[in-house]
């Protein structure tokens, strides 16, 4: 139908007019490839990136953390709190390979990068090398641990060999009568064969044989005051020519009369007392001083008063205590009477006695423990003073210029050479003088 006034249009311009409308329709289709804008993309990117550097950031942090913590568990030297430590390394160090696979697998290609994001790789290959070096010092706390953990192995194979050779030697001591009941059942007994045969061992006895004599010293003076004794006359009986510095060192004379009597026959292996049947080696005589070592000597003598240590002390006692000095202690011969028929006396004075008779015998015990044996020097009086083989017992003595070495008055306690140490000898020197 056509309307009054108009012309049909022709094809070419049906063609002409629809044309436009096409190309329209076309570049709306081509639109639609990018649903978002180019700058928003770029800005997911920027911020995907600043969230990965803040957790390296994070995970290197956690990292020197952890590491400190493995430094401060090596000193002192704690085997849980380093393996924590360990763990807590190795846990961070995966956390951060995650993050650098994590990296790679979203940017296989970095060489269109911005120039920021050049830089942010660069961080990334630092903190990469960083974590390559603690990854270096990890392992080498992994070998000490190692090393430290084999040490551990070694002590407690030597700890188990300790116990073996403790059951044999328990065994060996109660076939012989020598432990107490009362030791086994005791606490000490778990450390009482841990003992190591040193010289140090020996020096603590010596100290230890010296005190007894200066302990034992104090009743003794004690009961000649009470009993009228003269001090001065019976120091001078001891050793007539020495002068002494003070009036109260004249206590010397008496450590010295105990000392002489005690450390007779010393030099010998029986110590002038008959074996009885015990081991005469190095080790029997080292079981000998572990079995009396942490005991009471009256309770060693009550179980076997006439055992070798009971004689010890029964002649060493009569050599001591003079019948005259024992007599004006107690008015009788009573206490005499009775250590010589093979009795221990249960008093005071003999029990003082007891603590000094196990102090040298367990002295005796251990310098013949020894291989090769302990050799005891002695040092007579009027003999020159020698800092090599000697010590004063008086501290603070006063040499004159024109004087010339000192002479020993009194020897107070043998000396002692053990492998290649000297134990030196302690003297009480004659005619010197003492600061104030």
């Amino acid at each position: 139908m056509k309307l009054p006034g108009t012309a049909a249009p022709s094809g070419k311009e049906v063609m002409l007019r629809t044309g436009p409308k096409e190309m329209q329709n076309h570049d709306n289709n081509n639109q639609k490839v990018y649903p978002q804008p180019m700058d928003e993309s770029v800005n997911q990117n920027k911020d995907s990136m600043e969230v990965l550097i803040s957790k390296i950031f994070s995970n290197i942090s956690s990292l020197k953390a952890a590491y400190i913590q493995l430094q401060e568990a090596h000193t002192p030297y704690d085997p849980d709190k380093i393996q924590a430590a360990d763990k807590l390394v190795i846990e961070e160090i995966m956390k951060l390979s995650e993050l650098k696979h994590s990296y790679r697998d979203k940017n296989p290609k970095i060489t269109s990068a911005t120039p920021k994001d050049s830089h942010l790789v660069s961080e990334i290959q630092e903190q990469q090398s960083l974590l390559k070096t603690y990854e270096v010092m990890v392992k080498k706390f992994e070998s000490q641990i190692q090393t430290r953990d084999s040490e551990i192995v070694q002590f407690q194979q030597q700890i188990q060999e300790s116990t073996q050779r403790k059951l044999k030697l328990e065994k060996k001591l109660k076939q012989r009568g020598l432990l107490s009941k009362e030791r086994e059942d005791s606490e000490e007994e778990n450390n009482f064969f841990s003992v190591e045969l040193t010289p140090t061992l020996f020096s603590s006895a010596v100290d230890t044989a010296y005190k007894s004599i200066h302990d034992f010293s104090k009743p003794l003076i004690n009961m000649m005051k009470a009993a009228g004794w003269d001090l001065d006359a019976a120091a001078n009986a001891v050793e007539p020519a020495v002068v002494y510095a003070r009036r109260a060192h004249k206590k010397y004379a008496f450590e010295s009369h105990i000392c002489q009597r005690m450390f007779s026959g010393f030099h010998e292996k029986s110590f002038s007392v008959e074996a009885g049947g015990l081991s005469t080696s190095n080790e029997g005589f080292f079981h000998q001083f572990l079995a009396v070592r942490a005991m009471d000597p009256l309770d060693i003598l009550s179980q076997n008063p006439d055992s070798v240590f009971g004689k010890f002390c029964r002649s060493k006692y009569l050599m001591v205590v003079h019948p005259k000095m024992e007599g004006s202690f107690f008015g009788n011969l009573d206490q005499r009477n009775h250590v010589m028929s093979g009795g221990h006396p249960r008093t005071a004075f003999y029990q003082a006695f007891l603590k000094l008779a196990k102090s040298i015998w367990m002295l005796h015990r251990l310098a013949y423990s020894f291989d090769p044996k302990v050799k005891v020097f002695q040092v007579r009086n009027g003999s020159k003073f020698s800092e090599v083989y000697m010590e004063s017992v008086v501290k603070n003595i006063i040499l004159g210029e024109e004087d010339q070495r000192p002479k020993v008055g009194l020897m107070v306690m043998p000396g002692f050479m053990i492998r290649e140490s000297i134990i030196r000898s302690q003297v009480y020197l004659s005619g010197v003088k003492c600061a104030e």
